[in-house]
């Protein structure tokens, strides 16, 4: 197949979660022999941003670790569709587009052959409501919704008349254990501040739990106010700012446990939804311990995956737990690896969505494909 991904930027993560699981997706599609074009916005604010406060070097990096990942950059009144999506078969549209193009290319759709689908991978679908009915998908074959409470959103207000529910999931072939020679300390934790959506709740789940139990404590992300900085300090965590998604396996090795902790949104409208980060780290083999989420689609087992705190009282408890009980913290481990590699896998979602294109319609002959995907690490 040839498709073609319009997404906000395959290059650049910063404060971009998107490219996680856009680039294993690219990835695992090329490595089946289709042929992928991604096209990103010029001057994306999230690539600007990059290469703004640590140079284009970190682009150099990236090759290292996704060595045929490879985008093109557009200019939204000088793009060229009919020269862009020659001989498509499937083209993908991510939410985070310009409603103009969202628009442009529904149009586009009319004249030609290929499937067109809207890939929805955020929040907004419920806290910016106004904003997500202003996209024009009359002309789309349907929607990919990151969790299922999106995908009934978009059928019951009547955005669209097709959807199916595309999880997002952890590129196993940057995402494994890496040898453990050593540890530089207790707990890492890698995310944004999260726009004031959980401030509470990293004061409930992450800073007071590692302050009270004397932990010793690295926390990376990006858009930092400057109470959170001094939180963290006071709580005794470094911050350690940024960290390129790539390198992520790399830290949580140096590392005993981790946790998640969910933006406010996810939990009180979005029970399901996990958000990638999860996914990530399971597959890299360390210990999770997640504040209160609603596993309402069963991707997981929780208490077996992962440990789940009610309050802050329970995280110090598995905390504790999990730091000193070396039987428990392996199951842990074993446990969350061998879920990822068994069912939430950048290949395991590639696979579905050949699936959806012979739903669609689109010829087996062009879907059919040989992976290449890595062996899994635990069975």
């Amino acid at each position: 197949m040839k498709l073609v991904l319009f997404y906000h930027s395959l290059l650049s993560d910063w404060n971009h979660g998107n490219a996680h699981f856009l680039r294993g997706v690219v990835t695992e599609l090329k490595s089946r022999g289709h042929d992928v074009q991604v096209y990103e916005p010029k001057n994306g604010w999230s690539l600007s941003n990059l290469i703004g406060q640590y140079g284009e070097q970190k682009l150099e990096e990236l090759q290292q670790y996704y060595p045929d990942l490879e985008t093109n950059f557009y200019e939204l009144d000088s793009l060229n569709l009919d020269e862009v999506l020659a001989g498509a078969d499937l083209v993908l549209m991510h939410e985070w587009n310009d409603h103009e193009l969202v628009r442009r290319v529904g149009e586009h759709r009319t004249q030609n052959n290929y499937r067109l689908l809207f890939h929805d991978t955020h929040h907004r679908a419920v806290t910016e409501r106004e904003s997500m009915a202003a996209y024009d998908l009359t002309h789309y074959d349907g929607v990919l919704a990151f969790g299922e409470v999106i995908k009934e959103l978009y059928l019951k207000e009547g955005w669209t008349q097709k959807a199916w529910t595309w999880h997002e999931a952890a590129d196993t072939r940057v995402f494994y254990p890496h040898t453990k020679d050593s540890f530089d300390g207790d707990l890492v934790w890698i995310g944004n501040w999260g726009d004031e959506e959980r401030t509470a709740e990293l004061h409930e789940f992450l800073l007071n739990p590692v302050k009270e139990l004397g932990l010793k404590a690295k926390v990376y992300g990006v858009r930092y106010p400057d109470h959170a900085i001094k939180s963290l300090a006071e709580a005794g965590i470094e911050y350690g700012e940024w960290l390129p998604n790539y390198k992520a396996p790399e830290v949580f090795a140096r590392y005993k446990v981790t946790v998640h902790v969910p933006r406010r949104p996810y939990v009180e409208a979005l029970p399901g939804i996990p958000t990638i980060r999860p996914f990530e780290a399971m597959a890299c083999g360390i210990p999770l311990i997640s504040a209160p989420w609603e596993d309402a689609e069963n991707l997981f087992t929780p208490g077996k995956d992962f440990l789940v705190a009610r309050n802050g009282e329970e995280m110090k408890q598995h905390l504790q737990t999990v730091l000193t009980d070396q039987r428990r913290a392996m199951d842990l481990m074993c446990n969350g690896l061998r879920v990822i590699n068994r069912r939430h896998s950048c290949a395991h979602r590639v696979n579905e969505l050949e699936a959806i294109c012979a739903e669609l319609g689109i010829a087996p002959t062009k879907i059919s494909s040989t992976s290449n995907s890595p062996v899994a690490y635990a069975e």
